[in-house]
């Protein structure tokens, strides 16, 4: 792995998620594809990451709290549309979709593998919910030891307070945390 270089994350960017923003979803979508679009642009490789059930969700155990809710609903389910990855930031053909079950985008799915095949060292971490994926992705990621770069306004979370909280004072402690308009004036050709 080099860590110099970097891929982008975009995790649980999906239609029902961002629908939970109410009127901050807009202007975080414009945001988040213009850091998508400078992503293709140098040649940063963007993977994208969803968190999805199999319809009826035998996934979920009484146990599990935070998505036991959503027991004999369809949401976030395989055949529900709006589980889908909203089209803002629609993958283009050849980038890689993981499937999720939880929160972290490495339990389950391939994205290590992933990773490693494109040689990255460093994960650009981008997605909804801050307090869900991104700091599970972060613990997940410290562990395998990569280096890791939080865009501090390329998540967002229902929750206000937990976002400002993890991205002003947990965050800074495993990652370099930054706007997205600080890391693409870092990319090449920028």
């Amino acid at each position: 792995m080099n860590a110099s270089m970097q891929a982008l994350l975009v995790m649980d960017v999906q239609r029902v998620v961002a629908a939970q923003l109410g009127d901050r979803a807009d202007r975080y979508l414009a945001r988040l594809a213009e850091t998508v679009a400078a992503a293709r642009a140098a040649g940063v490789p963007v993977i994208h990451v969803r968190v999805v059930h199999r319809d009826g969700h035998p996934e979920i155990g009484p146990l599990n709290k935070p998505f036991r809710g959503l027991a004999g609903t369809d949401a976030i389910t395989e055949s529900n549309p709006e589980s889908g990855i909203h089209p803002a930031v629609a993958p283009l053909p050849g980038e890689p979709v993981l499937d999720k079950r939880f929160f972290s985008p490495f339990a389950g799915t391939d994205l290590d593998a992933l990773l490693r095949a494109r040689g990255a060292g460093t994960l650009v971490l981008t997605g909804l919910a801050t307090s869900g994926v991104v700091i599970s992705a972060l613990r997940d990621a410290t562990e395998r030891q990569y280096a890791q770069i939080v865009l501090s306004d390329g998540c967002d979370d229902a929750d206000e307070e937990m976002h400002r909280f993890l991205v002003e004072r947990f965050f800074p402690r495993e990652a370099d945390v930054m706007t997205s308009a600080e890391w693409v004036a870092g990319l090449p050709g920028q």
